[in-house]
């Protein structure tokens, strides 16, 4: 999910814009979130450390984010009670088969995207909404997790 246009130039930069947007979410809705990266762990947020609220996990060396989501469902113990935000087909079965929720990575986008949008009246002195900039953020966003335009 954290694989944006030019994400790889600055891989700790996009990791901690992610969890920066996540945790704005996780207060907006009052939820807990967990992210799970590939790659090895940033310096700073080593794994199972909290950053703004959010808590950090990585993949296992050798492997990969999936399979670390699925160790950690089936560690849970009310999985019905878990969501995990996937676009991958097969993680997304397993984690269904598993007894936990599944939703798709644009669904969830626009559930961030709406819970944590600023009222009208502090969004008023800003760019317009409509504006060329906020049109190729929204594409960025897109490909961001894996939809693209049709």
């Amino acid at each position: 999910m954290a694989q944006r246009v030019g994400w790889h130039r600055d891989k700790a930069g996009a990791r901690r814009g992610l969890m920066g947007e996540l945790s704005r979410y996780a207060r907006a809705a009052r939820v807990t979130l967990s992210v799970v990266f590939d790659g090895a762990p940033d310096e700073h947020f080593p794994d199972g450390s909290f950053y703004m609220g959010v808590q950090v996990f990585y993949a296992e060396r050798g492997s990969n984010a999936d399979e670390r989501i699925k160790a950690m469902v089936d560690a849970s113990r009310e999985r019905r009670t878990l969501i995990v935000v996937t676009s991958d087909r097969a993680l997304a079965a397993y984690v269904r088969r598993s007894g936990a929720q599944v939703v798709r990575a644009g669904d969830f986008r626009r559930r961030l995207e709406d819970e944590t949008r600023e009222p009208d009246s502090a969004r008023s002195a800003q760019e317009p909404r409509d504006s060329p900039a906020n049109s190729a953020d929204l594409n960025d966003w897109m490909r961001y997790f894996g939809e693209e335009e049709e």
